[in-house]
């Protein structure tokens, strides 16, 4: 039977000549040099170049190597010139004569800093890259061109040249001349190869007289000629993993031999023309080709090495045709870190008749299967002892230890039981493939069906899929179906099925519909898989290890390189891979986790409560975003011991209390200020604002500070606002809290905004128009010529009044209304207050400049001398005596007319009729000499021209302090209050009863 190829075209560029290739050993990169003089860099995965050098324009650069420790290229070309390059950089390292004639190979050291060089001068030289490319050795001996050179892979030592002169010879670095000359060929001979499985002493030639030789360099004989190219073979190599041989002619093909039979496996044509050179990456599957049109890449074969693993920890292996064997058991005493490299003892067991391209394990570990070359062997697994042997393309076993299958041909499968033939049968469509398991799964390209071992009957079939992998279940409940962009998780439901087959009713073309459910699928790629109860644990493209339960998918670990899952060990608890090269690793998998997932999948919570003590301390977050992710967040905030994790738990679950615990342990400004955002929308004021506090919330701060009235809170934010230099914040607050406006003013300054203060300035505070009006020309003329000569259009209302109509009336408005803001209004009068500013605005717009015309110059300083003295004299000591003085002085005011009401209940003062007498808060009023404004230090102030007549007043006010327990929290932004004014009287003037609850002395009496 033929050897079983795999064979995926990797890459195909075009491009001019390509006279040689190399592969880079970690990369997936190849390198090709050109006869126009350039050498490319290509990614074969992604078919993308990488880097392009143009090395010597018009000059054929026939060799061209990695020099991977050194991130170099090394290039020969026909101007007898070696040059080397960053290829990361792309900087020119080096550049020197090495020959006297065209430059035809070059090989790099395995380990040393050599490179060997050939040319058509005959000479091969030796360099050395760590001592300034110094020539440490010229080796002579050929007649003619010396076509291509070969490290022994066996003893590194040693090389091997092929020439022209019909000649193979093999030298040592450490002489000039050559050990012993190979003579066969008829003609030139243009390439040479070691053979590099094994521990035969072959190496291999091809030559100008179209044949291919096999040589013995022990016995320096030839043992095989390889006829079948019908032109000269200009390139040969071994297959690094398989046992083949692949040779390349200037026919345009490339023929496969199979290196123990030496049969004509295949033959490669892919139109490019002659097949100049090829190369091949040690302990890989790839081979890149260059030709007369451009490069190709292949892999050969499959990266997953012929290795198996039963349940009691042997490893059995191949390498080549030669079997071993480890045991793993000799390592479960050892303390082994996730990851860490297992050093095991092996030992030979044997050799294979055919070459393994696959081992397995039966179910119990009694006997392991070999297939290959197109045939299958049973050995039994201590002695290897061959048990059974038949022809198949494929080999699988049954869940029954006993039974097996095989796939003979495209249209055959036969099925094994105790190594004896009960069924054989035809798919009605084209066999392409076979798994084992609970059930028979055969695949064409779009249909896989499932049989029963016993019956050969289909059980189901599924259309438009054509699976890579099958993985079945111990208890054979649930299998994963692998195909090339996402894994289907199924559960079979065997009861059903048995059934259904006892019934004895018949099945149909796509067999038993209910034999299976979906339960999930697994958008990724994944390579190899194994089930562990009913966990499926998995390595994915991206070599990450990862388990699945039910639906939710967790990440065990990210491995450096792409491994094989081998097997799981109950008595350690770890999982064992293994990558190409056989080297196996193992990693810890937690079982009680498994087991407490799979529990709350099934709904069974007290089966999940007595697993938990189990669970290891380190897995509980694990646990937790699990059980986040099923919906049980209760229970998570309960497991976690993440911080972090809780305190979004905790948030989530509004609960405050737990979430607060966590704040304040992780002092986390984030935390703090997530949790006020939390407390402020369910209503805990005094969290939300500690919390806000904690985190500098400034913006946060002022929310809740105006929406809550809190005066003392706007303060202090103000404060820390100017200190944080956030001036906005700073500026809000001032503008909001009464009589802090000049506060905005110098917040507007500091940020050299001048031009808005004094804008500013014009619309609330008109007496500090013209300082800020003088900044902002100086802050001009400090800009430039242009900016200084326009600050002269800039004018004060003291250098020209004209253009200031009514300035000194809106000053004197400014003092006024100042003084009557002082007085702060409890909350609890809102909704009043609302509806009497409705009322107001609905007769006509507020203008403060015909509100103040309609003061008296007596009213006017009896507001202002009033207010001064009580800002000076009252105190909190005083308020009895206030509240006493109240009801003496409403009665008395009850006589008079209220002809000014109107006028005061559009102000800050809660206002009544003649006949009612009310009360304010309990609240200590600010003083009206507390800011600083200049008015106050400007002394005397002109009255207005237009003065109202003096009349009688009768006015009712509330008091300005009152012990009544009424809400205390303060409109931050009085608004003005209209209310009704008495129909008997027809010319306003100011409310001013309020200031006869005011203790003054005598003389302050008289002015009045």
């Amino acid at each position: 039977m033929p050897l079983r190829l795999d064979i995926k075209k990797k890459l195909s560029t075009r491009s001019d000549r390509v006279k040689s290739v190399d592969i880079h050993p970690t990369e997936p990169w190849i390198l090709a040099s050109l006869y126009d003089g350039n050498v490319y860099i290509w990614n074969y995965e992604t078919q993308n170049m990488v880097k392009s050098f143009e090395v010597s324009p018009n000059n054929p650069v026939r060799t061209a190597r990695f020099i991977a420790k050194k991130q170099w290229i090394v290039t020969g070309s026909d101007d007898t010139y070696i040059r080397v390059y960053n290829y990361n950089t792309m900087e020119k390292i080096k550049s020197f004569e090495a020959h006297a004639d065209y430059i035809r190979c070059i090989i790099v050291h395995p380990t040393l800093p050599y490179i060997l060089s050939s040319s058509d001068d005959m000479f091969i030289k030796l360099w050395d890259y760590e001592k300034g490319w110094n020539n440490t050795q010229v080796f002579e001996g050929h007649s003619h061109y010396v076509m291509s050179i070969a490290w022994n892979p066996k003893d590194t030592n040693q090389f091997a040249t092929a020439s022209l002169d019909k000649t193979v010879k093999v030298w040592s670095i450490n002489s000039p001349h050559p050990h012993f000359t190979l003579e066969g060929h008829e003609k030139g001979i243009n390439s040479v190869e070691y053979f590099s499985g094994g521990e035969k002493p072959y190496l291999i030639s091809g030559a100008d007289d179209k044949l291919v030789k096999i040589w013995d360099y022990q016995s320096k004989t030839c043992v095989q000629t390889l006829e079948g190219h019908s032109n000269n073979v200009s390139v040969v190599c071994y297959h690094p993993e398989l046992p083949l041989i692949l040779s390349g002619s200037e026919d345009g093909t490339v023929k496969l031999w199979h290196s123990s039979t030496y049969r004509l496996e295949r033959t490669l044509n892919y139109g490019m023309g002659f097949v100049w050179s090829m190369n091949f990456l040690r302990g890989s599957n790839f081979i890149g080709l260059g030709y007369d049109d451009g490069t190709v890449v292949l892999k050969i074969g499959k990266n997953k090495p012929p290795v198996s693993m039963d349940q009691g920890g042997k490893v059995i292996y191949a390498k080549h045709n030669e079997i071993r064997i480890s045991n793993i058991s000799s390592t479960l005493e050892q303390e082994v870190q996730d990851g860490e490299k297992l050093l095991l003892q092996s030992k030979d067991l044997g050799s294979c008749e055919v070459f393994p391209q696959s081992l397995r394990h039966n179910s119990n570990g009694r006997f392991v299967s070999v297939c290959g070359d197109g045939e299958f062997i049973i050995y039994t697994a201590l002695a290897w002892r061959n048990k059974s042997f038949g022809n198949a393309l494929e080999f699988v076993w049954a869940e029954d230890s006993g039974q097996y299958a095989v796939r003979e041909s495209t249209s055959r499968i036969k099925i094994f039981k105790n190594f004896k033939e009960t069924h054989s049968f035809k798919p009605s469509f084209s066999a392409e493939g076979i798994f084992g398991g609970s059930l028979l799964g055969v695949k064409s390209n779009d249909t896989l069906c499932f049989y029963s071992w016993d019956s050969a009957d289909i059980i189901r079939r599924i259309e438009k899929t054509s699976p890579k992998n099958i993985f079945w279940s111990e208890n054979g409940d649930y299998l994963a179906i692998v195909t090339d962009k996402s894994t289907f998780i199924l559960r079979y439901y065997k009861d059903t099925v048995q059934k259904y087959i006892e019934s004895g009713q018949p099945i149909g073309e796509l067999g038993i519909e209910d034999a299976f459910e979906v339960v999930h699928e697994i958008e990724d790629t994944i390579g190899t898989g194994l089930w562990v109860g009913d966990c499926f644990i998995y390595i994915n493209r991206s070599s990450k290890l990862n388990y699945c339960v039910g639906t939710e998918v967790v990440t065990i670990s990210h491995l450096e390189k792409h491994m094989y899952l081998l097997k799981y060990l109950p008595q350690s608890g770890r999982l064992y891979l293994s990558d190409k090269n056989l080297n196996i690793v193992s990693y810890k998998l937690h079982i009680s986790v498994i087991s407490y997932q799979t529990s709350i999948l099934r709904g069974d919570l007290e089966g999940a409560e007595r697993i938990l003590p189990k669970i290891p301390q380190d897995q509980r977050n694990s646990i937790a975003h699990f059980l986040e992710s099923q919906g049980y967040r209760e229970k998570a905030l309960e497991v976690s011991t993440d911080l972090d994790h809780r305190f979004e738990l905790a948030i989530q679950l509004e609960n405050l209390d737990v979430a607060h615990e966590i704040a304040l342990k992780s002092d986390s400004e984030t935390k703090f200020k997530h949790l006020g955002d939390l407390a402020l929308s369910i209503g805990e004021i005094k969290l939300a604002e500690d919390c806000l506090k904690k985190a500098e919330d400034l913006p946060g701060l002022l929310l809740l500070y105006t929406s809550t009235g809190n005066l003392e809170g706007m303060k202090l934010l103000s404060k820390l606002a100017e200190e944080k230099g956030q001036t906005n914040i700073s500026f809000i607050c001032n503008l909001l809290l009464p009589n802090s406006l000049l506060n905005c003013l110098n917040t507007l300054c500091a940020s050299g905004d001048y031009s808005e203060a004094a804008f500013m300035a014009r619309t609330y505070l008109p007496s500090m128009v013209p300082d800020m009006v003088e900044k902002w020309k100086e802050s001009l003329k400090s800009t430039s010529s242009k900016a200084s000569e326009a600050s002269e259009a800039l004018s004060n209302p003291i250098d020209f009044p004209n253009l200031f109509p009514q300035y000194d009336l809106s000053i004197k408005a400014e003092k006024y209304f100042e003084s009557l803001r002082s007085q702060l209004k409890p909350s609890s009068d809102y909704s009043k207050h609302l509806q009497q500013q409705q009322q107001s605005l609905a007769k006509k717009q507020r203008n403060l400049l015909e509100e103040i015309e309609l003061v008296s110059q007596q009213d006017y300083d009896k507001v202002l001398s009033s207010l001064q003295h009580f800002s000076l004299h009252s105190g909190i000591s005083e308020n009895n005596n206030n509240n006493n003085n109240n009801s003496s002085n409403n009665n008395n005011n009850n006589n008079n007319n209220n002809t000014a009401s109107s006028l005061l209940d559009d102000l800050d003062f809660t206002t009544t009729t003649t006949t009612t007498t009310t009360t304010t808060t309990t609240q200590n009023v600010a003083s009206p000499l507390s800011s600083p404004s200049p008015i106050r230090n400007s002394g005397s102030i002109s009255s207005p021209q237009k003065q109202q007549p003096q009349q009688d007043i009768n006015i009712t006010t509330p008091p300005l302090i009152d012990p009544s327990p009424v809400d205390h929290d303060l409109v931050l932004d009085p608004t003005p209050i209209t209310n009704t004014v008495s129909p008997t009287k027809t010319s306003p003037t100011a409310d001013l009863s309020f200031l006869d609850n005011i203790p003054v002395d005598h003389d302050e009496e008289d002015e009045f």
